[in-house]
């Protein structure tokens, strides 16, 4: 039983809700790229706002762990920590990929498994593979698609394919098990559910060790040479 604060920034967009008890009671999204270190504590400020709750009354930050964008990940995790440490709460890690997963959980048959992709790079992206009941039955990588992918799972289940990363593949799978679902990005509105799990659990991350699976290096591109 808690009031929580959630934050997501994995992606292009960027999120903040609170819920009480797992269920929503605030929400604020903004889905213009770039914008999560402008606007994150202005969603923030609204989302208390309006529904009359002081920053003192949050009993814990949850916040999307990645993978996922890495500067949008390091902006969440940086407010979530600033927040936890001035309020002396604790911090609620949610994997970006499990999240994203709980959005279609509803959707899916009994059977059915559950592939979130997050938009890497090129054909790349950050995925992993679960079940109706979002327990992982694939961990996390960072996977290049091609017509081979997902062949062997493709041949025994219906497979769910979702997230940003999920679009740019639809052309190098071809299976009649593969049914790729659209629009689906990772939300703070449905991250007060996974994390009132955890806290309830009390599954607390180390505030100051804390880091953001980011999966992949940062890398660094050099400009051209104007020679």
């Amino acid at each position: 039983m808690a009031l929580i604060l959630s934050l997501e920034t994995s992606t292009s967009s960027c999120s903040a809700a609170l819920h009480r008890d797992g269920k929503l009671i605030a929400g604020r999204e903004q889905h213009e790229p770039h914008l999560a270190a402008s606007q994150l504590a202005v969603l923030i400020s609204e989302v208390l706002a309006d529904v009359g709750i002081e920053p003192k009354q949050v009993e814990a930050v949850a916040v999307s762990a990645g993978p996922g964008s890495y500067t949008g990940l390091r902006i969440g995790v940086a407010t979530a920590k600033g927040f936890c440490y001035a309020s002396k709460i604790p911090l609620i890690a949610v994997n970006s990929l499990v999240l994203l997963a709980s959005h279609v959980e509803e959707e899916a048959g009994p059977a059915d498994l559950l592939c979130p992709m997050i938009d890497a790079r090129r054909m790349e992206v950050y995925t992993m593979l679960l079940n109706k009941d979002l327990v992982e039955l694939e961990p996390i990588v960072a996977r290049i698609i091609d017509e081979s992918s997902y062949q062997e799972v493709l041949s025994k289940a219906r497979v769910l394919f979702f997230g940003t990363g999920s679009d740019k593949c639809r052309g190098a799978i071809h299976h009649t098990n593969a049914h790729f679902i659209s629009g689906i990005v990772p939300s703070a509105l449905k991250l007060g559910k996974l994390a009132e799990a955890r806290f309830n659990s009390r599954q607390f991350e180390d505030i100051a060790a804390f880091e953001p699976l980011y999966l992949k290096d940062f890398l660094i591109r050099k400009p051209k040479s104007l020679v």
